[in-house]
């Protein structure tokens, strides 16, 4: 696992050098709708802590902010209308995992019916 970047956009995001469209904030979390967003409510809700990736998350965090952090997830579904049709949540992590931004992230995605999250590999 590489080491933490403070320069990374979602660092960046946190001490205020870079807008963002927040929708949610506490102690522990911040998150904000995503500028590609890829379905009609595209949230992208991350740790105020310097975790890489999910797995530092788990390995490093406390419980009170590993807590905190699903605790928000569900509450901004359910603010943004998304609970009762249903949703996806996706966490990408590491090179083959496809995460683009060394900071933990979780992308909450919903407003309409999602397609299968991956193509099948053929036979």
């Amino acid at each position: 696992m590489s080491s933490y970047d403070p320069n990374n956009i979602f660092a960046k995001i946190l001490r205020g050098e870079i807008p963002c469209g927040k929708v949610y904030e506490d102690d522990h979390v911040l998150a904000f709708k995503d500028i590609n967003p890829q379905a009609p409510v595209h949230i992208l809700v991350i740790p105020k802590g310097e975790y890489v990736s999910i797995s530092d998350f788990g390995a490093k965090a406390s419980a009170e902010e590993i807590k905190a952090f699903f605790d928000a997830v569900s509450k901004i579904a359910e603010e943004q209308g998304l609970s009762g049709e249903g949703f996806r949540t996706i966490t990408n992590a590491g090179l083959n995992g496809g995460q683009e931004v060394p900071h933990f992230h979780l992308h909450i995605l919903g407003g309409r019916r999602l397609g299968p999250m991956l193509t099948k590999l053929a036979a």
